[in-house]
């Protein structure tokens, strides 16, 4: 028997116990890891709060990411007391997910944990910061370097940006990070950032299709009004990779842009990320983002605070990485 936190659909939305499961109860897979720890992404605030349609069949255990120990494998590539991780794939959304003490998945879908990082640490990055390191990769394929200017990282408090800013300050880039927050000014300064900009003025919709051009590059976690006027302002031939949509999923701009400077915007999925890939960008995880700056972005909480948490998140008020100890009491 093991601990999950079920999730059941009810008349007023989605309803949430923490219940006592059996492995027979695990959805169908070839490798059962005991997971020692998951995390919080704002996909899984929709998911806790039966939003989204990301999830339709219930009971349900939500949590898309998870790291931890390989119980029993019949897949070739993972045996017995292996550490790895997962991210991505839909688990959470349509396969139970890791908000429990066990999961059964494919091990198509896990990666082994490099050596040097921890599963906490592991779950400190989660897909937020996997997926901001995807995002660091593409401006580096399409050509940044720390000389060519500032980076603009977007929603810069919340988890991707936090894990972005990080790790480009890290790298040697000149960082800017926008935010809404006055209290995460301090925050954002430990994480590398060298200049904030206030969310407002980049949340209003530009009259002109082209403005001054500053940006080198840009993290942007916010979609909507703030990456239309980051595309108005990007350098001759620089990028933007999108990474989320905090400030909505329209995107009220011209090709102006894109035929007169050449800028990229480039399209960052975590989800289906190839295998090869993700190996890559996990080395590159455990080489590129300082790990006293991650345990400063860390809150930790347990299978119980997440119902309140799953709110938090969607409110915008969470800040940096939480890191669920799923065996917590």
């Amino acid at each position: 028997m093991f601990k999950a936190l079920v999730l059941n659909k009810t008349e007023d939305g989605v309803s949430s116990a923490i219940e006592d499961l059996n492995e027979a109860q695990l959805p169908e897979g070839d490798v059962i890891v005991n997971i020692e720890y998951s995390t919080l992404n704002y996909k899984d605030g929709l998911v806790l709060n039966g939003l989204g349609g990301l999830t339709r069949d219930y009971p349900h255990v939500g949590g898309i990411d998870f790291a931890g120990t390989v119980e029993s494998s019949d897949h070739p590539d993972f045996k017995a007391g292996d550490k790895v991780v997962l991210t991505g794939w839909r688990v959470g959304e349509i396969h139970w997910g890791g908000y429990a003490q066990k999961a059964r998945v494919s091990g198509d879908w896990l990666v082994p944990l490099p050596d040097g990082l921890s599963p906490h640490q592991a779950m400190a990055v989660g897909t937020a910061g996997f997926t901001a390191m995807l995002g660091v990769m593409a401006l580096e394929d399409h050509g940044l370097t720390t000389a060519d200017g500032e980076v603009l990282v977007t929603g810069a408090a919340g988890g991707v940006g936090s894990v972005a800013a990080a790790i480009l300050a890290n790298l040697g880039y000149n960082v800017a990070g926008s935010t809404g927050r006055a209290d995460t000014h301090d925050y954002l300064r430990d994480m590398g950032v060298k200049t904030i900009i206030d969310r407002a003025e980049l949340s209003e919709e530009s009259k002109r299709p082209l403005e001054k051009e500053r940006w080198a590059g840009c993290i942007d976690a916010v979609g909507s009004t703030t990456l239309a006027r980051v595309l108005a302002q990007l350098k001759y031939g620089a990028s933007a990779a999108a990474i989320g949509l905090a400030g909505g999923n329209n995107l009220p701009t011209t090709v102006i842009p894109f035929l007169l400077r050449g800028v990229n915007l480039l399209g960052i999925d975590s989800v289906m990320c190839p295998k090869e890939k993700r190996i890559i960008a996990w080395q590159r995880i455990q080489r590129d983002l300082p790990m006293e700056k991650l345990e400063h972005m860390i809150s930790d909480a347990k299978l119980s605070d997440l119902p309140q948490l799953g709110k938090d998140i969607l409110a915008g008020n969470v800040r940096g990485r939480v890191v669920v100890d799923v065996n917590a009491n």
